[in-house]
């Protein structure tokens, strides 16, 4: 009894086994050179290939920028300074994708600073009109943000932040005083801000507005060559020149608002 028993549980076994081998292979499954990633890698390469498609179809690749706007200074700076605006730059972005931009170029600005007094630096004449004229190079990157899941108009002004790197390379001439030479020297500076790029053309022109806030170290961000000399001083006649204008410092930032006309291919 014992032994039909034990021979009807073997026979049950065998075809189980039989049946669950025809479902499993053991040999595909533990083979050494296999990639149990292989349809998450498919997946991937994919979704890269159809992303780099849209890319080539809808971005743009490179773009030339042309503007004229405004540039003025805070602090001390900015009491100093008259803006001779309008300020002009160029620039070329190349677009990494749809949302990184790397830009570089330089923009260009004047301003005048009026002293009609006497100062530390120049104790024996009037400085009179002081010219500055403001080269700044710079390069850095762009980031459009993903307006897809936003309003019509929204998406269609293409907003973007921007960060650089410059280097303000300054030149102060003293136009009413011939025997006094012109000071050039120049300091680093970082800008962040943001813009708005509307479409004339679809990847090929566009209107760009852009604002951006610079701090920059200035040569002469300390100076007191400007600081005026006390009324009390005996060796100047302030009777005749009582005028107040006379500066501690030319410390201050720059703020700048740019429009571009935008050439794209």
């Amino acid at each position: 009894m014992n032994l039909k028993l034990f021979i009807i549980l073997l026979a049950l076994s065998t075809q189980a086994f039989a049946q669950f081998g025809q479902g499993f292979d053991m040999d595909d499954d533990l083979e050494i050179g296999g990639d149990i990633f292989s349809d998450f890698n498919e997946d991937l390469e994919a979704a890269q290939v159809e992303e780099d498609e849209r890319f080539y179809r809808y971005s743009r690749f490179v773009s030339f920028n042309l503007g004229v706007g405004l540039t003025t200074f805070s602090g001390n700076r900015g009491l100093a300074y008259e803006d001779n605006h309008p300020s002009f730059g160029m620039s070329l972005m190349y677009f990494l994708d749809f949302q990184n931009v790397f830009v570089m170029g330089f923009e260009y600005s004047q301003h005048t600073m009026f002293i009609d007094t006497f100062v530390n630096a120049h104790r024996t004449q009037l400085l009179g009109a002081v010219e500055t004229s403001m080269l700044r190079p710079f390069f850095g990157f762009r980031y459009y943000i993903d307006t897809s899941d936003l309003g019509t108009a929204i998406t269609y002004s293409n907003p973007y932040f921007t960060g650089r790197v410059e280097y303000w390379y300054q030149t102060n001439k003293f136009v009413e005083r011939e025997n006094i030479s012109d000071e050039s020297d120049g300091g680093i500076g970082v800008a962040f801000g943001a813009g708005l790029e509307f479409p004339i053309e679809l990847k090929k022109r566009y209107f760009n507005v852009e604002l951006l806030y610079h701090k920059v170290n200035f040569f002469d961000k300390h100076t007191m060559d400007y600081r005026k000399i006390p009324a009390d001083d005996p060796d100047h006649d302030f009777a005749n020149f009582p005028s107040e204008y006379g500066y501690d410092d030319l410390t201050g930032n720059a703020i700048s608002l740019f429009f571009n006309y935008v050439i794209s291919w």
